[in-house]
């Protein structure tokens, strides 16, 4: 496999599922954790190797290291593998999935923003996605016809604080998630929902529907719920564990073992489902507007990607990311996308604007 992102999250469970199933990792695309990096060199021997910076090519222990974002569309090209693994964070994940797919290769896909921003543009059918509500879905569907979506969220670490104690909350105590162990970015838009906003828009174009919505499941136990046309509802249910959509994601088949333990049903004191309060979480005032206008993600996915960033170099309040990606989210009413051209333009205009506002 090609695996873009390997030293974040998702991508060390990447690499534990290869071990576990003796995978070859033809590529490995990392950020600025060269020590890490280093580690998995010596373990999985890549053929190719990509880091963010051009200075910090000479301190990784490889004879073929290329950098940046051109380094990384470069190795999809020389790569022989057939899977590419995009676990990269933000924007930045849009081209190497447009190369992949233009290659025709096979997409595991865990960066949101490629669909968030582009799902208009891209051919799904070559996409699975490493998401746990995601992979619930396909997982209950089964050839059978669908009334509603509805995927859960754990509301991430204010959930249950007052709400006038929210405003005053640091990235430090944003990125102390309840459930999951997670990268920066998305544990913030964990607490300002705007993570969940996004996997609606996900499902919107893997499952091609627009009746999709999200409930709070505290457990993160259930990652997903089908209502079906026959009036059932059939739920998901498995542990807090990335490793089992993406297994299913890279071997493409059932697991031939267990990957993660089943849910002990004796140990859950209390399941229950709770509305998404729009004061709590304000990027949630949105949530049918962008499924009705869906070219507007790359319009709240630029600004923000730059009020996550401000918020946590302690520039900006924490409601101010999503004060900001609502009024650009107004300015910006009415966007229509013909092309890919369109959306690296809007992209750039939006974080312009917003980081004036920072």
């Amino acid at each position: 496999m090609i695996l873009l992102g390997s030293t974040g999250s998702i991508g060390v469970n990447v690499l534990n599922i290869a071990r576990e199933f003796s995978l070859e990792v033809e590529t490995l695309v990392a950020g600025t954790n060269i020590q890490l990096l280093n580690k998995q060199i010596k373990e999985f021997h890549p053929k190719f190797v990509v880091v963010a910076d051009k200075q910090k090519a000479s301190l990784v222990e490889h004879d073929k290291v290329l950098y940046g974002e051109e380094g990384i569309l470069e190795v999809i090209n020389l790569s022989k593998s057939k899977l590419v693994v995009n676990a990269l964070v933000g924007f930045l994940g849009l081209k190497p999935t447009l190369e992949a797919l233009k290659l025709d290769k096979k997409l595991a896909l865990a960066n949101k923003e490629s669909l968030v921003v582009a799902g208009a543009f891209v051919d799904n059918s070559k996409i699975t996605p490493i998401d746990s509500e995601h992979f619930a879905i396909w997982y209950l569907i089964n050839g059978r016809n669908i009334d509603n979506i509805v995927i859960t969220a754990s509301g991430g670490p204010f959930r249950d604080i007052d709400i006038s104690k929210i405003k005053d909350q640091t990235a430090k105590n944003a990125l102390n998630h309840p459930n999951w162990k997670m990268g920066k970015k998305i544990s913030i838009d964990s607490a300002t929902m705007t993570n969940k906003l996004f996997e609606l828009l996900e499902a919107k174009w893997l499952f091609d529907t627009d009746r999709v919505d999200a409930v709070i499941e505290k457990n993160s136990i259930i990652h997903a719920l089908l209502e079906f046309r026959d009036g059932s509802t059939t739920a998901h249910f498995a542990g807090a564990d990335m490793r089992l959509p993406i297994a299913y994601a890279i071997l493409g088949k059932e697991p031939p073992s267990k990957i993660v333990p089943n849910v002990n049903l004796l140990e859950i004191n209390e399941i229950k489902f709770e509305k998404i309060d729009e004061k709590r979480y304000p990027i949630w005032q949105i949530k049918n507007d962008i499924l009705a206008h869906p070219d507007m993600g790359v319009v709240v996915n630029a600004a923000n990607e730059v009020g996550v960033e401000a918020f946590l170099k302690g520039e900006i309040g924490f409601f101010d990311i999503s004060k900001m990606t609502l009024d650009l989210y107004e300015k910006f009413t009415g966007l229509k996308l013909s092309n890919f051209e369109d959306i690296f333009e809007v992209d750039k205009e939006v974080r312009a604007l917003a980081k004036q506002r920072v």
